[in-house]
Order: structure tokens, then sequence, then C-alpha cells
């Protein structure tokens, strides 16, 4: 059976009529799984490992949830779309890089359980270090089985705050479509306040601010004075409070005299001229505490960022709520009591308004969606919203170029900007 006979038969068993279903693996909180609801789409089950995240999924959502190990051979209900984001700490720049990580490989799991059921399209999405670990090996994973059982993707990195969310959030999103070819949304916004923000565009309206975002909530108190809520902070400590109010809004712990810093900062400032770290393992830039500004969206929310960020102009960290916010999770959504816990939810998830701009596309594309004999590609390949690239991703464009032919190419390798 060739790919075109696959698509079709995937055609006529998932299809049927406006009704649009997907399955969500590695679904975490359920930010993908949100917003692909609120673009219409049933959610037919959701698998996680982790417990808390699906004791957190479950009381937001009234579908099927299942706990536990994801493998090659989950066998997911028939489903228009397969969506997912499969862990990714091993590769992320927030820390320090594990090429050999455990979770690394639930990428070649997610491509396997897609190309086995070959549901209509795909929605993947990763962080930006997923493009460069183990030298491209893990993008090669996600594409080679997807492409040879007739799927036609598209693989680009996206800012998030191009697409309306209040947070410079750079992520890799890969759609496709088994047999036909999917639209990749075009951006809504056009973002500023980070390096390269306005390369995207600068005629589409502005992104939101975090002020915008987190403005209307009202007051927060210290933990333990009110009742236990999601919107309350822990007070900063003494040197922490010495530093905070040295910190004008945009600036870090480079901006502070040295004596301030954090020693976990200096060790990471001076490691990167001192000791021969190779770039692969570096982690991401250091920032140490920083203050946010209240005019421009929001650096990306991780996990870290109870204690990384400031209020731009309170001398406090943010709040749970506020970075749910700044993720674009609604007020109702109800997160774990602990701080590390739902700090860790949100930090991971999907931005739901973000997936619902995807998912919203993939349902337009879909009610017209019709199998043609065209064989699985790379229709497009964006690895950087920059002008220029590093040594490593040059080298692992052309590695994806020579295995994948991107068709936004001729001749030479060319990047198809979004």
């Amino acid at each position: 059976m060739d790919a075109n006979d696959r698509a079709l038969r995937a055609c006529h068993r998932n299809a049927v009529g406006p009704k649009l279903t997907t399955v969500d693996l590695f679904c975490g909180a359920g930010g993908l799984s949100l917003g692909f609801e609120q673009a219409g789409f049933s959610i037919l089950a959701a698998y996680d490992a982790w417990q808390v995240a699906v004791d957190t999924y479950r009381i937001n959502f009234s579908h099927d949830v299942f706990h536990g190990q994801i493998t090659e051979y989950l066998q997911p209900p028939d489903a228009t779309v397969i969506i997912g984001g499969p862990p990714c700490q091993g590769f992320s720049s927030a820390g320090m890089r594990r090429e050999h990580d455990d979770r690394n490989t639930l990428i070649a799991v997610f491509a396997q359980i897609v190309a086995r059921a070959r549901p209509l399209a795909f929605m993947f999405e990763n962080v930006e270090g997923f493009l460069t670990g183990a030298r491209g090996r893990f993008v090669v994973e996600l594409l080679a089985p997807l492409i040879d059982v007739g799927y036609r993707v598209h693989l680009r990195k996206i800012n998030a705050a191009n697409y309306g969310i209040p947070q410079h959030r750079k992520r890799v999103v890969a759609i496709g479509g088994l047999g036909w070819d999917p639209t990749f949304p075009a951006p809504t916004h056009s973002a500023y306040g980070a390096p390269g923000a306005q390369l995207v565009s600068r005629r589409l309206p502005r992104t939101p601010c975090l002020t915008w975002a987190i403005g209307t909530l009202p007051p927060p108190l210290p933990d333990g004075t009110a009742p236990e809520t999601d919107h309350t902070f822990t007070a900063l400590s003494d040197d922490d409070l010495a530093r905070a109010k040295l910190l004008k809004p945009g600036q870090s712990m480079r901006d502070l005299p040295e004596r301030l810093w954090h020693e976990s900062y200096r060790r990471r400032a001076f490691r990167r001229v001192m000791d021969g770290t190779p770039a692969e393992r570096r982690g991401g830039p250091p920032a140490g505490l920083r203050r946010l500004r209240g005019d421009e969206p929001s650096k990306a929310i991780t996990g870290g960022a109870l204690n990384e960020f400031l209020h731009a102009t309170e001398h406090r960290p943010l709040t749970i709520r506020e970075c749910a916010r700044l993720q674009t999770f609604p007020d109702s959504f109800r997160l774990p009591a602990s701080k590390r816990d739902a700090i860790q939810l949100i930090g991971n998830a999907v931005p739901p308004l973000l997936a619902r701009i995807f998912a919203e596309q993939l349902a337009k594309d879909l009610r017209g969606a019709r199998p043609d004999s065209q064989p699985g590609a790379l229709l497009s390949f964006v690895p950087t919203l920059s002008l220029g690239s590093s040594p490593i991703l040059r080298e692992v464009t052309h590695k994806v170029h020579a295995a994948f032919h991107p068709q936004d190419c001729t001749g030479q390798m060319r990047l198809q900007w979004v």
C-alpha cells in the first residue's frame, strides 16, 4: 500500500463531515487540549506520565485522561488529529542539555504513534533546543517516519508573541497533513521588546503587553495572610529585596553591583569564559533575577518564573495566576495548590490561545482536505527567526535539507520566512 492509498483510507475513516476529533499525547495541564477544544474539536483521550498533570487535567476537562508511560505501542482512539508536546527538558535551554536524556526518545515515540495511527493531521510542539539537540538527530527522528508514510509537513520556529501571546516564547511547531498540504497559520501580531522581535512584521497589531495581561487582577497578598488562592506571592528575602529596589524595569542581575549577584549567577556568568564548557551544554544565557517591563510582552514563562521574575512595578515575584494569564489560561482554569507543581505545569504548557489559532486553521483546512497523489514531503523548514544562525544550526539545516529537500528550496537552501 503506497502513501496515497493510506491517506485515502485515513480520510475515509476519520473525516466525518464537520466533526473534528483529537487525541492529546503528553497532555500536561492541557494547554493544547484547551485550545483545540475552544476551536471546536472533541478531545477523545489524553495521556501523560506525571500524576499531578493527570489530576490537574482531570478537574478541568470532562473526557478521558490516562496516567502512564507513553510507548510506541500505544493504541490511541481513531481521531482526525493527534497533538502533543513530548517532554523537552532533556534539551531545554533553561538548563544543562543532556543529549542522551531518556525524555528525548519520546520525540521518536510521538512520531511512531502518529505514523501507525495515521490521523488525517498532526500538530507537534517543542522548545527551540529541539532543533540543535544531538546535532539534529531529534529533528530527523520526528520527520523521517512521518514523511515516509505520507505526511506533508511544515516545521518552523515561531515566537508566540507573533500570535498575540503576551510573552516572548520561542518554540518549534510542526504540522502535517496525510496526503494533503496544511496551512501554517500566518502571524497575527508584531512582536517587540526583544532582539530581532520585529523581523516577522512591523505592520500587524502590536502584541499585548504584560500590564494588559495581568493588570485587571486584584492586588495579591503575601502567602499566609489570606485564604489559600493561586494569586498570592512569596515575600522576598532581605537580600532579594535589596536587589529588587535597585532593579529598574527591564534590568537583570547583570545590572546590579557584583556584590549583590547570586552565587549561582556568578558561577554561570564566569563559566562561559573560564571552563571551556561546550556550546551545546551551556544552557541559556544567565539573567538571574530580572524585573519585567509592564509595557512589553513578558519574557517566557517557565518553571523558574516565580524565582526569576519580579513584577514590573512592585517588589515581589509574580503569582501563579499572573503566570497563568501570561500563558493565556482562563481564570477559571484550576491548578494544584502546590506552587512548585503549578508553575511547572504552566511553564511546560502550550499557551491555549496559540493552540487555538493552530486548531482553527487546521479545522478550516480539514473540512476541505482531500488526499491527492503527492507523497510525503517537508513543505517548509524555518529553523530561525533571526538573520543569522549559529554554526550548529547551520549544520542541522544542511542535514535536514539533504535528507528531506524542503520544497521551499530551489537549487540552494532558502528559508521561507513566516
